[in-house]
């Protein structure tokens, strides 16, 4: 008879949350659906060409190509480091997976809420930031890598994934390939933004953006949902 080993908060990832050894098949093609579709959806390296086209302007082909490599790099610097030292913060602090994971179900949600009406999402860049923005030297800090491809958003979404984990070497290396693949494209949308802006135009991007708000909406009930199932107040 097969032996089975149970991840802690077995529900949070759904019915195929509990991992078979030695095949766990079916736990990995679920955790890489979900990590790569959260990190696409939430970081929307197709949403980040317009922002592109209008914060780099007026600089010169050599120098946008300057910022956006910078502006990556120090996106995927603070998302690895959240990564890193995310959970022992949490654990210092004594938030629970599944009080987490229903904080970042909600934010999400909101977010996707956003990109369902075509709204500029507040946790990506308010109104003053945006005036700050507009008056900065350097645009590749501040606002694009943070908080637009690295904002509270993707930092919620890179924790609870990693919490999810919950150690296992292989799901953590399915977590950073899913961030680092979406890094990826990010940054080639963003060195190809004129160009691709031309192609798709800016209607084409409010429909790709639209589609990654319901995708992310799903996914955002999905945490909420998952959470709730893994409290204790449910198992009383």
């Amino acid at each position: 008879m097969e032996s089975r080993r149970i991840i802690p908060q077995e529900g949070l990832l759904g019915q195929g949350a509990a991992r078979t050894s030695p095949n766990g098949a079916v736990v990995t093609a679920t955790f890489v659906a979900t990590a790569f579709a959260t990190a696409f959806t939430i970081i929307d390296p197709v949403g980040m060409i317009p922002l592109t086209v209008s914060v780099t302007a007026e600089t010169t082909p050599e120098r946008r190509a300057a910022i956006v490599n910078q502006a990556v790099l120090v996106a995927a610097v603070v998302i690895l480091v959240m990564g890193i030292a995310g959970k022992p913060v949490l654990d210092a602090l004594g938030i629970t997976l599944p009080a987490f994971t229903i904080a970042g179900g909600v934010l999400l949600f909101l977010i996707a809420v956003d990109m369902l009406f075509g709204r500029k999402p507040g946790t990506k860049q308010t109104a003053e930031e945006e005036r700050d923005a507009s008056e900065a030297v350097n645009p590749a800090v501040f606002p694009l890598a943070v908080p637009m491809i690295a904002g509270p958003g993707t930092i919620a979404t890179v924790l609870v994934l990693v919490t999810l984990a919950a150690g296992d070497r292989i799901e953590l290396a399915i977590v950073f390939a899913a961030y680092a693949s979406a890094i990826l494209a990010t940054w080639i949308c963003m060195r190809g933004a004129s160009r691709l802006l031309r192609l798709i135009g800016k209607t084409g991007i409010h429909v790709v953006t639209r589609l990654f708000g319901i995708l992310l909406s799903a996914l955002a009930v999905q945490f909420v949902i998952n959470g709730l199932a893994a409290t204790p107040l449910l198992h009383r």
